[in-house]
């Protein structure tokens, strides 16, 4: 079981059903339509940070990361990241994904509760 956050840039919605309306549109179009396009330099760096705090699963010899699937940049398109994390973990790694996102203008979205982070 994981626990799914989607990070986007772009201005905060005004509110929860608004972000949920935001994302399924980033969803169709960046995830579900297949689109070839390389992640955003924001989002890149956004990345970047989370990386900086724990490994890429693809690099977990100590089973240490939090991340589900990986290489984690693989599961961003262009503005959009949309990515799991292991259930064990994702209190903690998702208040800090969410807090950087914060901290670098980006929209955080908690796919399980339909609601922006934080």
């Amino acid at each position: 079981m994981s626990y799914d956050l989607a990070v986007w840039e772009g201005k905060r919605p005004a509110d929860d059903k608004t972000a949920g309306q935001v994302f399924s549109d980033l969803y169709d179009r960046y995830i579900d339509g297949k689109a070839d396009e390389p992640p955003s330099e924001r989002i890149a760096a956004y990345v970047h940070v989370l990386l900086e705090r724990w490994c890429d699963i693809t690099e977990d010899d100590e089973d240490t990361s939090p991340w589900s699937t990986g290489p984690l940049i693989g599961e961003a398109r262009g503005p959009l990241i949309y990515f799991a994390m292991r259930w064990s973990m994702a209190e903690e790694a998702s208040a800090y994904a969410a807090a950087v996102a914060e901290s670098m203008g980006l929209v955080c979205f908690d796919v399980q509760q339909d609601r922006l982070r934080p």
